[in-house]
């Protein structure tokens, strides 16, 4: 028998105000960098322009600094 082993990454997902492509592109290019980060979305349609982040490593507090250092409101979502 085969075993599985899943890999258990955490979903997290913040309110911003990233509104725009350039401003979505811009933020791309610094969640695209290095490894930590596995998967990443923003729903501009969403009033909230939710931000999703999957990743093993980073917390809430973590995604929430480097968002607003960019310059950008992040605040996270329950």
């Amino acid at each position: 028998m085969r075993r599985v082993e899943k890999e258990f990454n955490n979903i997290l997902v913040f309110a911003t105000n990233i509104k725009t492509k350039a401003e979505k592109d811009f933020i791309g290019s610094v969640l695209n960098e290095g490894t930590v980060i596995q998967k990443w979305s923003i729903d501009q349609e969403d009033v909230d322009c939710v931000l999703r982040i999957v990743s093993s490593v980073l917390t809430s507090v973590d995604i929430i600094k480097i968002i607003n250092i960019l310059g950008f409101n992040c605040k996270e979502l329950e």
